[in-house]
């Protein structure tokens, strides 16, 4: 496949910049010491509504025609890019429909209805999501907008590891959870054109490891189980992002269950930030896999904040 080009990145870069944050970069000395590496946080969770989303669906949004802005928009989504589409849509004044697992997590859901999009429930699987999604098209003349597999999504996704990189020099790695690649993809497109040097890898939930697989055979694979605490990795990789992935990621590290939640624990008590699940991942990978983090430095994207902290406190 063809990349997006240098100069694609840096519009996208350019298109959301008086939309979305500046996210901080955090460091921690216990970390460091403990992993044994230079390891840099870009915290999205201080990104509006919480998670690097918002680039993606900014600037997707920002791409549509003022027909097709006019119909609104819909999307599906366990929540994090549901509540970027809603946010988005309500600054630029577009209605939006959001199909929500029943699954979902109930701070995400509240979120979504306070940024005043309408929900439409689905069952727990993608297909059920995707089938949803249908129906409003077919009875609103709404544009759906993908939450990962698209590639206006995906260059405004890029903005989170160009700004990371042009923050800290010298990468060796830079590590990002993995659900649908969005945002996989478009850190791997960062690094591609902002740091040769430094490799792109992926960390992702061993209980629905489809990315893992899917590197291993060249191909799409799919999961039959969604039964993991980080309900943001619980989608499949598509065909826009996955010949993305396939080309500039290097591998994708598994980790438990166990590992997801110590991770996300250590990194509240320790650095006194909330961080959702999904990007504990990330986390733990570099924990259990800190033989290959040695001596390295290495950026983690953590991809959002919107954790159910109730739920998840008990």
């Amino acid at each position: 496949m063809t990349l997006p080009s240098r100069q694609d990145l840096l519009d996208a870069k350019t298109r959301i910049k008086n939309i979305v944050h500046k996210t901080p970069i955090l460091t921690s000395t216990t970390f460091n010491e403990m992993v044994d590496a230079q390891v840099f946080f870009k915290c999205e969770n201080f990104q509006r509504m919480g998670a690097y989303k918002m680039r993606g669906a900014s600037h997707a949004l920002s791409k549509l025609t003022p027909d097709q802005l006019s119909r609104g928009v819909v999307t599906h989504s366990s929540g994090n890019f549901a509540q970027a589409i809603a946010l988005a849509a309500k600054i630029m004044g577009v209605k939006a429909k959001i199909v929500m697992p029943v699954n979902a997590p109930a701070v995400k859901v509240e979120a979504v209805k306070g940024y005043g999009a309408d929900i439409v429930f689905s069952g727990p699987l993608p297909s059920d999501r995707e089938q949803a999604v249908e129906e409003v098209i077919s009875t609103s003349g709404m544009t759906f907008i993908h939450p990962s597999n698209d590639l206006q999504v995906i260059l405004g996704n890029s903005t989170c590891a160009q700004e990371l990189i042009e923050e800290v020099s010298g990468l060796d790695i830079i590590i990002a959870p993995v659900g649908g690649g969005g945002l996989l993809a478009g850190t791997a497109l960062a690094a591609h054109w902002f740091s040769t040097h430094t490799a792109v890898w992926a960390a992702e939930p061993q209980n629905v490891d489809d990315a893992y697989r899917s590197l291993l055979s060249g191909k799409i694979e799919t999961n039959d189980r969604t039964d993991t605490i980080a309900d943001g990795l619980r989608t499949n990789l598509g065909d826009i992002n996955f010949p993305i992935i396939k080309d500039l990621v290097g591998k994708v590290l598994v980790v438990s269950e166990e590992e997801i939640i110590a991770a996300m624990w250590w990194i509240w008590e320790r650095m006194k930030i909330i961080i959702e699940p999904s990007s504990a991942v990330a986390v733990a990978a570099v924990i259990r896999y800190q033989e290959e983090m040695k001596g390295k430095r290495v950026g983690i994207i953590i991809s959002g904040g919107n954790a159910d902290v109730k739920a998840l406190a008990k």
